[in-house]
């Protein structure tokens, strides 16, 4: 004999078994072939986009920081990558050390000099498929920061794309090192190390 309670719990499991298909089945609408994604102009969705740097720190630790509220554009064009092109802007003021201390001294001279060069911009000049796995392209640009301009290598992966939560969006990991002497920064040399990692990550929502 069924109760009111087994009734509810019933009801209940029914109900969270029908959101979980729900969720698998979006999920399986997400494509993971680039072929597939809708070409157009997509903004970097700046909640799901963010830069982690990294350094090694008196050969003792690797110590982490990341740039929040990000802003990219990019232009894809599934039938023509080469064509494609990305456009970003980094609020140097945004920079997440975890810590307050280390935050505010590099807004000073001693490292983004952010008073004079608040952000630094990073504009691509050429975008390559990778021969082997179309998943994976290099993307070379202009990083320009503290008024210097350098060419950087950017590893990219493409991870999917689809309508999540109403919008449609394409996903991008990327891998870039740069060396920090080569824009000016040259504070704590070679105690922190010149060589900086950086692991970018990105959704991007197509422009209506």
């Amino acid at each position: 004999m069924r109760t009111p309670f087994m009734k509810y719990a019933l009801a209940g499991a029914l109900a969270v078994s029908l959101a979980a298909g729900g969720a698998v089945v979006a999920q399986a609408a997400l494509t993971k072939n680039p072929a597939e994604v809708t070409a157009g102009n997509y903004d970097l969705e700046s909640s799901h986009g963010k830069i982690t740097w990294s350094v090694n720190h008196f050969g003792l630790s690797t110590y982490t920081g990341q740039f929040v509220n990000v802003k990219a554009e990019l232009k894809l064009d599934p039938a023509n990558p080469s064509a494609s092109t990305l456009t970003a802007t980094i609020p140097l003021t945004d920079v997440a050390p975890n810590d307050d201390r280390l935050k505010a001294h590099l807004q000073t001279a001693d490292f983004f000099d952010t008073a004079n060069h608040p952000t630094a911009t990073f504009v691509s000049r050429s975008v390559t498929v990778d021969a082997d796995d179309a998943n994976e392209a290099t993307v070379v640009g202009d990083l320009t920061l503290r008024g210097v301009t350098k060419p950087v290598t950017i590893e990219v992966e493409f991870n999917g794309a689809g309508t999540v939560m109403g919008a449609y969006k394409a996903g991008f990991d990327g891998e870039a090192t740069i060396k920090r002497s080569d824009f000016g920064i040259k504070y704590a040399l070679p105690a922190v190390s010149d060589e900086v990692k950086l692991h970018i990550e990105g959704e991007f929502v197509i422009q209506k």
